[in-house]
């Protein structure tokens, strides 16, 4: 557990004084492992991850099963959430059919789920990127209909496993299209882990110039080549509030084998933490969370901070 007193905070000038973190560990993580989480499990995670103060939980997905088999069960998990603000719980949906199911569930906040190269669209949705966001046009309209929540995430901002560098100007052109269809934040994925903080910079300069407001962005970084903590120190300064994480850095993606495992939570919360950012987070409750979960899982977390905080190798 931490050490009294630590992390010291010493704040620097010109970062937020308040950061969302918004959790993925039980969707994006879970969706990634070889073997299925019972539901139960599934449901407890979430529950000990709302108890430790992230504001946002990501639950599950409303994808077909033959697609994403560990998230099948959906329709199972999310009424065993009852007693979470549903506020709190998005829930992934890739048309108008998840759009159902999830709405019939009572779910308040979705997510869209689009890509920034014509590769990892045709990889991940046998689509082109504008063919997705067609698609995506019903779902986002209805839901706002409804009243309900809509993320817009975008993968591959910074590089993809087929393409190989991605152009700004295509990021910033996807970027704009979806908030243009109506959704109400992005999130912008650097899906095999590539971005280094001098391109997380320019692609927030330029979104600026294309007049989307920072607040209505997020960033989702992977640690595959150890650059996600830096780059999220860029977000920050740029003045990005929201910012993706998932408990002991589980998940990768499915459809790009490259991409190793998300930003730890607990890295993340430690970093803030020191800077004098709120989270609103216990780093205790989260680590005792996340190293129940290697348990169940039966393997150790990346997560620096956690192998810190609670001495397993």
């Amino acid at each position: 557990m931490t050490a009294a007193g630590l992390p010291m905070e010493v704040t620097a000038e010109g970062l937020p004084t308040r950061v969302r973190i918004h959790e993925v560990g039980a969707r994006d993580g879970l969706q990634n492992e070889q073997t299925v989480v019972p539901t139960e499990i599934k449901a407890e995670f979430i529950r000990r991850l709302a108890d430790a103060g992230l504001p946002t939980v990501e639950a599950t997905s409303f994808v077909h099963p033959r697609w994403v088999p560990q998230l099948a069960d959906a329709e199972q998990l999310f009424p065993q959430l009852d007693g979470i603000d549903p506020d709190r719980l998005p829930v992934l949906v890739p048309n108008e059919r998840g759009l159902d199911r999830a709405l019939a569930l009572g779910a308040r906040r979705i997510a869209v789920f689009g890509s920034a190269t014509e590769s990892f669209a045709k990889a991940n949705l046998n689509r082109t990127v504008d063919e997705a966001l067609a698609m995506f046009a019903p779902v986002v309209a209805r839901a706002k209909d409804a009243g309900v929540q809509v993320r817009g995430y975008l993968s591959m901002c910074f590089g993809d496993p087929w393409e190989g560098p991605v152009p700004v100007a295509q990021t910033v052109r996807v970027c704009r299209a979806l908030l243009d269809l109506g959704c109400d934040e992005l999130s912008l994925g650097d899906t095999i882990g590539v971005a280094t903080p001098g391109h997380v910079r320019t692609l927030l300069a330029s979104l600026d110039e294309a007049g989307v407001a920072t607040s209505r962005i997020g960033v989702h970084f992977h640690d595959t080549y150890g650059q996600a903590l830096a780059n999220t120190f860029a977000a920050l300064q740029h003045g990005i509030t929201t910012i993706d994480a998932s408990a002991g850095g589980l998940g990768g993606c499915p459809y790009a084998k490259s991409a190793t495992g998300n930003l730890a939570t607990e890295d993340l919360v430690w970093m803030l933490h020191g800077l004098g950012i709120e989270t609103g987070v216990d780093l205790d409750r989260l680590t005792a969370t996340s190293v129940w979960m290697a348990d169940v899982l039966g393997r150790p977390s990346p997560s620096r901070t956690l192998r810190a905080l609670s001495h397993k190798e």
